[in-house]
């Protein structure tokens, strides 16, 4: 196989687990190797986890329902430049605009909501498609240094 192109998902590493959280070991694992492997900082290697964990636990509880009869899928890549993470599950989706505000006085006492304002505070980039059932998220690497928010 070609070297991964974070440019063309069609390149892109794919992993497919089933939607438990115990499952989402193995795909964090590789991605972070992935980014050890391109010379990423220890900032980007935190925020890709944060998004990383944010996303799976999403697609597990909230897109799956915790089903484990459903699956997710989880595209990569990564170069000298960025990671792209794609997290897809088989739930119904949601619209991403219509999710409270978790810093708001009245949130800010429920224990969840944060996970999608993390990850836009984290990556570079993230986008929510076919209907917010794929989140598409980017980081990338600061030039000229190892290391990078």
């Amino acid at each position: 196989m070609s070297t991964p192109d974070p440019d063309n998902e069609a390149t892109f590493h794919v992993c497919v687990i089933d939607s438990d959280q115990c499952e989402t070991d193995t795909p964090k694992k590789a991605i972070l190797d992935e980014l050890q492997k391109h010379r990423f900082g220890e900032d980007a290697q935190f925020a890709v986890k944060l998004a990383l964990e944010e996303a799976l636990t999403n697609a597990v509880k909230h897109g799956n329902l915790c089903d484990t009869g459903k699956q997710i899928t989880i595209k990569y890549a990564v170069n000298s430049d960025k990671a792209v993470i794609i997290i897809r599950d088989e739930g119904c989706g949601f619209i991403p605009e219509e999710i409270p505000d978790p810093t708001t006085p009245d949130r800010l006492p429920h224990p969840n909501g944060r996970g999608i304002m993390l990850m836009r505070a984290y990556m570079d980039e993230v986008t929510f498609r076919d209907k917010g059932c794929e989140v598409r998220f980017v980081k990338r690497r600061v030039a000229g240094t190892g290391a990078n928010a």
